[in-house]
């Protein structure tokens, strides 16, 4: 038996094209600045507010230009995932993991 086929696409120019879903997202990295929420066309994700444990009030930790300490972006529709990375293209500290899927049965 051979391997599962790959969704494929066609672009407008007739080139093949494998989309590349998004699979996972780091929420402990996410700075919660919604670039990726912004940019989505099918509304894969969605801001959470993080519980007030979760944040680290230490301000000897200022190495880094957060644009938020106090939300984070989750995947609320993946299935809604057209594969067009748009989100990772734009996300500051790269919390995408994307990768082709085999077309479903």
């Amino acid at each position: 038996m051979g391997a599962e086929p790959i969704i494929t696409g066609i672009t407008r120019g007739g080139i093949v094209w494998t989309p590349q879903f998004v699979t996972l997202l780091n929420e402990e990295k996410c700075i919660g600045c919604g670039r990726c929420f912004k940019v989505c066309p099918r509304d894969v994700l969605t801001i959470v507010q993080r519980a007030i444990d979760d944040v680290d009030f230490d301000d000897d930790d200022d190495d880094d230009d957060d644009d938020s300490d106090n939300s984070f972006m989750t995947l609320a529709n993946p299935m809604d995932c057209i594969g067009c990375e748009a989100c990772s293209r734009v996300c500051p500290k790269a919390c995408f993991t994307h990768e082709a899927l085999p077309v479903a049965a």
